[in-house]
């Protein structure tokens, strides 16, 4: 019986492919060690065949790199860190997603934590981020705690902040123009008829939160809107804090015809309290969200909102990273800007008891003659 012939990269049995390294890579690929060290990272110098021939090994014979001891050798970890406030919000998977997917097309493995708005949980993404050694970190977090990050910058880890960051080397910022979309909002209502407006914001300590209710109030200044003494409730960010803040403002003497809310998360909140009352949106309240997660789309009624694009975000960020870890001083951007756009669907119509509403009802009447 003819014995079967066997290429030079047929990939090992048994036991030797378990212990399958970089010896086994360069001896299928006829090169040197070195080589195939410095194809792996790769290194420009490398002949251009040979460093196809390893890789092809590679592929062939379903090897993966032991990325730790690459970075020994080289002294990169091409990780970067991602520091987001919660996984619950899907606003942030779909960041960490799009930052992932950047990341990895440029060659950098991503490291995420989520600090779940807890100084605790933060100091200890902080210590994860430092025990990998990543080059670099995003903290997409919307509020900054500046001793816990002197950790990172003592270190040189250049960072990525989402508002505000300390004015130093290696850091940049993701300024977001929340001006823009929150202005297209409220002229969106003023021009339907709404002439009392609710803002529920977020967490008042996040500076994030700070700006979305200056920029709602200012919006309000320039459409002639006077705003009334509770036109802002404090939320959480949360569908919880959305309904609890829902249930304020039914409680209230004076009910306003709308309600903008700082993320999308509050304002599916603020749809479950009402439909829970027996009212209707758009009919009995306009509901405007923030962020135009992928959600927003499916509510009854689809949420209209301010978009805040996530891919954006991620593109900024790595961007930033990147220039931060592979180029000179004097390429690296301090700020990036981040647009901001009204997203109008079906849960913002005219108010009850405006003059359009009546002659629609005139309208009916007549129609049932």
């Amino acid at each position: 019986m003819a014995k079967k012939k066997t290429t030079q990269a047929s990939k090992p049995e048994g036991k030797v492919s378990e212990r399958m390294d970089i010896r086994t890579i360069a001896r299928a690929a006829n090169v040197s060690i070195a080589t195939v060290s410095r194809a792996m990272n790769h290194v420009t110098t490398v002949n251009p065949k040979m460093a196809k021939r390893v890789w092809e090994v590679i592929d062939e014979l379903d090897y993966f790199p032991n990325t730790q001891a690459r970075a020994l050798v080289s002294g990169r970890s091409r990780l970067f860190g991602l520091i987001v406030s919660e996984i619950t919000n899907p606003f942030f998977p779909e960041l960490i997603q799009g930052f992932e997917d950047i990341a990895v097309e440029h060659g950098y493995e991503i490291l995420v934590s989520s600090t779940n708005y807890d100084p605790k949980r933060m100091s200890h993404c902080i210590r994860r981020m430092l025990e990998r050694k990543v080059e670099g970190v995003a903290v997409m977090t919307f509020g900054i705690e500046e001793p816990l990050f002197d950790q990172l910058a003592k270190r040189k880890v250049p960072l990525v902040f989402i508002d505000a960051g300390p004015l130093r080397p290696g850091v940049s910022v993701l300024k977001v123009d929340y001006h823009h979309g929150i202005r297209e909002g409220v002229q969106h209502l003023a021009a339907l008829g709404h002439r009392s407006i609710s803002f529920v914001s977020g967490p008042m300590k996040l500076h994030s939160a700070q700006s979305r209710v200056a920029a709602f109030l200012q919006s309000l200044k320039e459409c002639g809107i006077a705003p009334n003494p509770d036109s802002v409730i404090e939320g959480s960010h949360t569908m919880e804090g959305g309904v609890t803040a829902m249930e304020k403002i039914l409680e209230a003497k004076l009910r306003p015809t709308a309600v903008m809310c700082s993320n999308d998360m509050t304002a599916i909140g603020v749809l479950h309290k009402l439909y829970r009352a027996g009212l209707r949106v758009p009919d009995d309240f306009s509901v405007i969200g923030f962020d135009d997660i992928h959600i927003a789309e499916v509510t009854i009624p689809p949420l209209t909102t301010i978009q805040m694009s996530r891919f954006e975000l991620a593109r900024a960020a790595v961007t930033a990273l990147r220039a931060h870890v592979e180029e000179s001083d004097s390429a690296q951007k301090r700020e990036f800007r981040i647009q901001t756009n009204l997203v109008v669907r079906e849960s913002t119509g005219f108010p009850r008891r405006t003059m359009r509403d009546v002659q629609i009802s005139k309208g009916n009447a007549k129609a049932k003659r």
